[in-house]
């Protein structure tokens, strides 16, 4: 449900699609997603490794690496303009090396990359590496800059803020690096921040300070967070709405609790039934998703997970690709249990 907060969403991606193109064929990393990011809300997007969720991240930021581009789709960001109006920006429209694209990036949508130990260089300090993101985007003076830097540093729980400034990553535990770059992604104060498996490779209780971190940045800043994971756990923990994509697909979305008490698709359910439970018979194996996510150059005819999918309707779900409709109010799913074709 919206309030007068997010009534409005502040970024809203419209058929999305990323292709990679390449001598063996083409990749359709992501294929046709659509979702909306409200301010001060957590949206999670979840699916199995290889189902587009980093690449819809990069698309947004407009980092994807060659061959791949985007072919189709819109990406609006709703940010304030000059005279306190709400300007909409297509950045599909824009050129990802542009004047303009370079200055959203860091200054209204941060990014936690997945891995902090290769995202930061082991050429400079992380101080001067947050330093010149505050010099680039709000144009401090050196000494004010790293004045920033050891707030921010601060901000994020990392001790002797003064000290670890001068610090390269390499001196810094996991957990620490994590925090540091937690610190420069939000060192220009984004209104959107897109964390791409922040807590990967951490121990359970620093996860656990990771995410509260997270949540109490979020409380005392009002930033919107894209939560890119394939850990179901941390999504019921954080998120208020959920995007489950498929093979570049969104093949489900609707709000945390619709998501994890009512999962309408197959897949969705699936993801579901293979997480533990306290209340699981011990010794027992927990049910796992029959096959695997196929070959990106060979994806299969209809809908893409039907060779998987214990209620495939031969004829229809193998020829057939389903759309995105509503199931519940709020609730969305791509499945032919539902939508039958005309």
């Amino acid at each position: 449900m919206t309030n007068g907060q997010d009534r409005e969403p502040i970024l809203s991606v419209r058929n999305l699609k990323t292709y990679f193109f390449q001598d063996e064929g083409t990749v359709h990393a992501v294929d046709g997603a659509a979702f909306d990011l409200y301010r001060g809300k957590t949206l999670g997007i979840v699916g199995e490794s290889g189902c587009g969720k980093s690449v819809t991240a990069r698309s947004v930021l407009r980092i994807v690496e060659r061959p791949g581009r985007i072919v189709e789709g819109e990406i609006v960001l709703r940010r304030a303009g000059p005279s306190g109006q709400t300007d909409e920006l297509d950045l599909t429209k824009l050129k990802a090396d542009s004047l303009l694209m370079r200055s959203i990036r860091g200054k209204d949508i941060g990014l936690i990359f997945q891995e902090p130990m290769t995202s930061f260089s082991a050429h400079y300090t992380i101080g001067n590496q947050i330093i010149e993101a505050v010099r680039t985007h709000l144009k401090l003076p050196p000494r004010q800059a790293r004045e920033r830097a050891i707030e921010m540093l601060r901000l994020v729980g990392i001790p002797k803020p003064d000290r670890r400034v001068d610090e390269y990553s390499f001196q810094l535990s996991g957990g620490l690096r994590q925090r540091a770059m937690i610190a420069m992604a939000l060192s220009c104060d984004p209104s959107i921040l897109i964390a791409d498996e922040p807590t990967t490779a951490l121990d359970v209780t620093t996860q656990a300070q990771i995410l509260a971190l997270l949540e109490r940045l979020q409380r005392e800043r009002g930033m919107a967070i894209m939560l890119i994971t394939h850990n179901l756990g941390v999504v019921a923990e954080m998120c208020d709405h959920v995007v489950v994509m498929y093979l570049g697909r969104v093949v489900e979305k609707g709000s945390v609790d619709q998501i994890f008490h009512s999962a309408k698709h197959p897949y969705t359910q699936a993801l579901l039934c293979s997480i533990p439970s306290i209340e699981s018979e011990p010794r027992v194996k927990l049910p796992t998703i029959s096959g695997s996510i196929p070959h990106p150059y060979k994806r299969p005819k209809g809908c893409p997970f039907h060779p998987r999918c214990s209620h495939t309707m031969p004829g229809l779900c193998d020829t057939e690709v389903p759309v995105l409709a509503p199931v519940a109010e709020n609730q969305e799913a791509s499945c032919f249990l539902y939508h039958k074709p005309q």
